[in-house]
């Protein structure tokens, strides 16, 4: 059983899920974004684009040899994501809200953790040509969790590309999340802490998070469940 803590950091004008058509879902590897992403589309009959994360043939090689690997990886990525968010213009007249599991930004956060700094030099002259037709979300929900936790969640789905990703490496790319949103002012933000709940295999946890993702929000909000014993 869990009590629900949150908090508000007044900043933006108001906007509740009415007045909402774009919400993006972010997070470290491992923390549940698709899942909640899956889940929101459908108690929310919204549409849902994905990550196509599998469709990049340099992944599986990045994770065994990053130094080797990365660019290629990171410049898949860029030019794959900029052609999904061209297509979330178009507007679907019959599913009125767009879900989708990352934000275009996703890449730049990952670059600055795998790249060097030439290679960065390069992909920052390519990403800042490419952000200028990039719309931002009405609502970014970013989700949070202990490295412990995302390692847990990153041996539980089994996905055989991912079997070298170090703890060294998830702690970082945390941290360069956690630094990313604590500046984060662009859009109303609600920050998830999912250390202890499970909205795939909870239902209950799962109306939680869509009751408090409802809420009007302005600026930054916190949604901290913590047990209660």
């Amino acid at each position: 059983m869990y009590r629900y803590i949150n908090s508000d950091i007044p900043s933006h004008g108001d906007t509740g899920l009415r007045n909402l058509y774009y919400i993006a879902i972010e997070g470290p590897i491992g923390v549940g974004k698709t899942s909640l992403a899956n889940l929101m589309s459908k108690e929310l009959s919204a549409r849902l684009v994905r990550e196509e994360f599998d469709e990049n043939p340099f992944l599986p090689d990045f994770y065994k040899d990053p130094e080797r690997f990365a660019f290629q990886t990171q410049l898949f990525f860029l030019l794959q994501r900029y052609r999904q968010q061209q297509e979330l213009r178009q507007v679907d007249m019959f599913q009125k809200l767009l879900v989708t599991d990352y934000m275009f930004v996703k890449d730049r956060l990952f670059a600055s953790l795998n790249l060097g700094e030439k290679e960065m030099q390069l992909y920052d002259t390519v990403a800042n040509l490419l952000e200028r037709n990039i719309i931002k979300p009405d609502l970014v929900i970013y989700l949070q969790a202990d490295t412990d936790t995302l390692m847990k969640n990153i041996a539980k789905r089994g996905r055989e590309m991912e079997t070298d990703i170090t703890y060294e490496y998830i702690d970082a790319l945390s941290q360069v999340y956690t630094e990313y949103f604590f500046r984060y002012q662009d859009t109303p933000l609600v920050i998830i802490n999912t250390n202890n709940i499970d909205f795939v295999h909870n239902e209950d946890d799962l109306k939680e998070v869509i009751k408090y993702i409802r809420q009007p929000v302005s600026g930054t909000k916190f949604f901290n469940p913590v047990t209660e014993f």
